[in-house]
C-alpha cells in the first residue's frame, strides 16, 4: 500500500474537536451535551444577511473575481475606513473564510523552515496552516497568573533567529481572550520594525472588547505598513460561521498580488457566502449593542461560576468569547473525554476544549482547558452546574 506523505503525518488533528467521537456515544446514550468546547455563537445571524440569501435573483451560480466581489470589496473596504483602517478594495482580497487568509498569508511570506513567532497558548490551527505551509510554529509562553499577557520584548526578541520572518497575533485572543492594549502592539511594532518581520494579525474578534476597552488594530501602527497583515473573518462578528468567509487584508500591494496566485489555484470564494457578508455589512449597530451586551453577562456569570469552584482559577478574559481556566486535574485531556465517556449529572455533561492543544511548549495546558461561553445563560447555568459536580468526582482531582 502506498505510503502517506510526511506533510500529512505532520499535520495535527484538531483538539477542539478530537472528542466529538465521544460526544456523539454520550449523545446516543441519551445524554444532553453542553458545547462548551467549540466557537459557534448561538446568537441570531443578522437579517439583512439572512435576508439577501432568501431573495437572491441569480440564474447562474457563477465564479466570482478571485479575490472577491468587487462590490464587496468595495464595501469592505469602506467598512475597515470607518472604523480607522483607510483601505481600498485593491488591498483585501476575499478568502474562504479566515482559515484561509491565514494560509495564503504564510504561504505568501515564509518559505518552507522559517519561523513565525506567536504567543501561547495560540488559535489551535495556526499549527495545522504552518505544517500545510512547511512553516515552524517558535511559541512564546504567556501565563494565566498574569491573564495572558503579551510576554516581554526581551523574551520576545530571545526567540528571534536567522529563520524568523515574522510574529503572528490574535487580538482579541483566541483561545484566552485577552485584550492587546495599544502600547503592547507599539512593542511588537519596534521588534518588526528592528528586525524587518511580517506582522500577522488575526483580528476575527474586533467587535469583542469589554470593560470600556477600545480595540487598537495594527493596521494602525505607523511605520510598518508594508510589513502587516490583518486576517478577517464574518464567522463571528456575524455569527455566520458557515458563511465561509474571511479577507486578507495589506497595504503591501506585493503580498496582496502574491496571495492572489494562490487565490486564483483555488478559483472563488464561496458565491453565498459573499452575497451573506456583502449584506451583512448593512447590520444596524442596534444588533451589536445587544450581542455585547448579551456576551458581557454571558462572561461575568462563567468566571464568577468558574472561581467560585474550589480550586479553579479563570482570569477575566477581555475580548472574544472564550475564557481559559486552571482546574485542579491531572490531565486535562482525560478529564474532558472522562466527562463525555464516563460522566453525566442529571442525565447532562460538558465538552471542554483541552488546553494542551493550545500550545506548542510539550507538557503545558495540561490543567487547563478553554471554554467557549457560546451558550445562553440558562444552559451555561447546568453546565457549570454539571462541571462543578464533575470536579469533586473526578478520580484524577489533585487537590
Amino acid at each position: 500500500m502506498p505510503s502517506i506523505s510526511e506533510k500529512g503525518k505532520m499535520m495535527p488533528a484538531s483538539p477542539i474537536r478530537k472528542l466529538v467521537p465521544f460526544a456523539e456515544e454520550a449523545k446516543r446514550k441519551g445524554r444532553k451535551v453542553y458545547h462548551l468546547n467549540i466557537g459557534q455563537p448561538d446568537i441570531p445571524t443578522p437579517e439583512p444577511a439572512l435576508k439577501a440569501i432568501r431573495e437572491m435573483d441569480l440564474e447562474v451560480v457563477a465564479y466570482s473575481h478571485s479575490a472577491g466581489n468587487e462590490s464587496y470589496r468595495r464595501k469592505l473596504a469602506a467598512y475597515y475606513t470607518s472604523i480607522g483602517i483607510p483601505v481600498d478594495h485593491h488591498q483585501l482580497l476575499i478568502t474562504t473564510g479566515g482559515s484561509e487568509a491565514i494560509l495564503f498569508a504564510m504561504m505568501t511570506c515564509f518559505n518552507p523552515g522559517e519561523e513565525v513567532i506567536t504567543p501561547e497558548p495560540f488559535y489551535a490551527n495556526y499549527n495545522g496552516f504552518a505544517a500545510a505551509a512547511g512553516v515552524k510554529i517558535n511559541p512564546i509562553t504567556s501565563v494565566i497568573e498574569n491573564g495572558f499577557a503579551l510576554p516581554p520584548v526581551s523574551e520576545i526578541e530571545k526567540k528571534i533567529g536567522p529563520s524568523t520572518k515574522g510574529i503572528i497575533i490574535c487580538n482579541p485572543n483566541n483561545p484566552t481572550g485577552y485584550l492587546y492594549s495599544k502600547e503592547e502592539l507599539y512593542q511588537l511594532r519596534d521588534i518588526v520594525n528592528k528586525y524587518d518581520l511580517y506582522l500577522f494579525s488575526d483580528e476575527v474578534y474586533r467587535e469583542f472588547c469589554y470593560d470600556g476597552k477600545s480595540h487598537f488594530s495594527a493596521m494602525q501602527l505607523e511605520g510598518i505598513e508594508e510589513n502587516v497583515i490583518m486576517l478577517d473573518s464574518v464567522s463571528k462578528r456575524y455569527s455566520s460561521c458557515g458563511s465561509r468567509i474571511g479577507a486578507l487584508v495589506t497595504r503591501n500591494s506585493e503580498v496582496i498580488n502574491t496571495a492572489l496566485k494562490f487565490a486564483q489555484a483555488r478559483l472563488s470564494p464561496p458565491s453565498f457566502g459573499q452575497l451573506a457578508a456583502e449584506a451583512s455589512l448593512d447590520t444596524p449597530p442596534e444588533y451589536f449593542e445587544k450581542v455585547y451586551d448579551e456576551y458581557i453577562h454571558r462572561r461575568d456569570f462563567l468566571v464568577e461560576a468558574l472561581n467560585k469552584m474550589p480550586g479553579v482559577d479563570c482570569p477575566v478574559p477581555g475580548g472574544a468569547f472564550y475564557a481559559i481556566a486552571r482546574l485542579p486535574v491531572d490531565d486535562s485531556d482525560a478529564f474532558s473525554q472522562w466527562l463525555l465517556s464516563d460522566f453525566e449529572y442529571k442525565n447532562a455533561t460538558v465538552m471542554l476544549a483541552p488546553a494542551s492543544g493550545f500550545y506548542a511548549t510539550p507538557g503545558l495546558g495540561k490543567q487547563e482547558v478553554r471554554i467557549a461561553y457560546v451558550l445562553k445563560i440558562d444552559d451555561l447555568r447546568e453546565a457549570m452546574k454539571c462541571l462543578e459536580v464533575a470536579l469533586k468526582e473526578y478520580p484524577g482531582r489533585t487537590v
